[in-house]
């Protein structure tokens, strides 16, 4: 049997104004996904448990079938994973954003889509002036995402459970002062961040950018090296994934597998949409399982555009959804599920605590004579996961 999962990041939201009362779901045209509906069930499954932070680290876990408050250690950790870095038992893996902060207040947690040469020129200058031969590196990833590694040696890292940092795309356009890093080695984070001021303050490439240079650095995401058991031992499937973010990507690897790179996958909204669905069906022609993951539909929702929230949605729903499930039908048995990992406002513009809607069909699943793939046919379903990390062994049976 073929399995498919398609991602839609942070795509579950609220009733919106603008969208004539109707959330992103109910507004955008999706035959495709509705199909998906009519041929089998919608449900929905909570991914954050409420003592954690909101965010894809902890969703996706879930989502795969991970228990995040057994497995999870942060997001650092696992995006060193996508980038092949190995992380020591006392090891600590930090997320390094490239950020614009203006009187205050974060204006842009992405610096405006850092370019990827500057940030990349950034990133040494930060390592040739702040780290030498210490136990810290830097490692460049891809626009504004980079990573901070402290390597313990012989001693214990300064940090641990108890300290605090806050993801910078949950403060869009608020005052940072109250969010800045707490808790053990909260001081060594902000000196850190402090003396990045300057350095972005003279490089001539960022400055050049003017409204849209990087500021500064914000850390966050600190954790040490998850111990996860192979998804091919808990589920007897062979899997890869599709992603244009490092955090899936680390994910995947640490679960055994294959990672697929599709060129023009951006991991913003002008992604290749189209080529992510080809890549999924040419996938599943070697393995058991593929997981298409789509950011566009979060990052829209942290810009607060509507309009390019349900685009992107149409998009995943005629070039990613529409293609994979003709492929599916086609091979035999085959099971497809469409679930994002958590909500993400376009209010608030930040990542949301709450259900998501869950849409899954194919061999062996009865239709429900659900009609539509929605946040709110998926709100009156008789089919809850409160635990959001049971839908997987649900889907595969297990």
């Amino acid at each position: 049997m073929k399995y498919a999962l398609v991602i839609p990041d942070g795509a579950a939201d609220e009733p919106q104004a603008s969208l004539n009362n109707l959330t992103p779901f109910q507004f955008a045209h999706t035959p495709n996904m509705d199909a998906v509906a009519q041929a089998g069930v919608v449900g929905r499954a909570n991914h954050v448990p409420a003592s954690m932070p909101s965010g894809s680290d902890v969703g996706t876990m879930s989502l795969f079938g991970y228990d995040p408050l057994e497995f999870h250690t942060g997001r650092a950790p696992l995006e060193a994973a996508a980038q092949g870095i190995e992380l020591g038992d006392k090891d600590w893996a930090i997320r390094c954003n490239l950020v614009t902060i203006a009187a205050g207040r974060m204006k842009s947690f992405t610096a405006e889509q850092m370019p990827n040469d500057i940030g990349r020129g950034l990133i040494q200058v930060l390592q040739k002036s702040q780290c030498g031969d210490s136990h810290w590196k830097y490692y460049p990833g891809v626009s504004y995402r980079n990573l901070l590694i402290y390597r313990a040696r012989d001693t214990d890292a300064p940090f641990s459970k108890k300290t605090v940092t806050t993801p910078p795309h949950d403060i869009t356009d608020q005052e940072i002062a109250a969010y800045l890093p707490a808790g053990p080695g909260s001081e060594i984070m902000r000196e850190l961040m402090q003396q990045s001021v300057e350095l972005f303050g003279t490089n001539d490439a960022n400055s050049a950018r003017g409204e849209r240079a990087a500021t500064q650095t914000w850390l966050w995401g600190e954790g040490v090296r998850p111990a996860l058991k192979s998804f091919a031992d808990r589920f007897g499937v062979s899997g890869a994934v599709i992603t244009a973010v490092d955090l899936l990507r680390g994910i995947g690897r640490l679960l055994g597998w294959d990672v697929v790179e599709v060129k023009g996958a951006t991991g913003y909204l002008d992604t290749d949409y189209k080529a992510k669905g080809l890549a999924a069906i040419e996938t599943l022609k070697s393995h058991d399982f593929v997981v298409v993951h789509v950011e566009a539909s979060d990052e829209a929702s942290h810009e607060g555009n509507a309009p390019a929230k349900v685009e992107a949605l149409e998009r995943i729903d005629a070039d990613i959804v529409g293609p994979l499930h003709a492929y599916l039908k086609s091979q035999g048995p085959y099971r497809l599920l469409i679930s994002p990992d958590h909500p993400t406002f376009l209010r608030t513009k930040t990542h949301s605590h709450g259900y998501v809607p869950v849409a899954a069909c194919g061999t062996g699943i009865s239709s429900d004579e659900a009609v539509a793939y929605n946040d709110v046919t998926a709100a009156e379903s008789w089919l809850v996961f409160d635990k959001g990390h049971e839908l997987m062994p649900w889907f595969f049976q297990r």
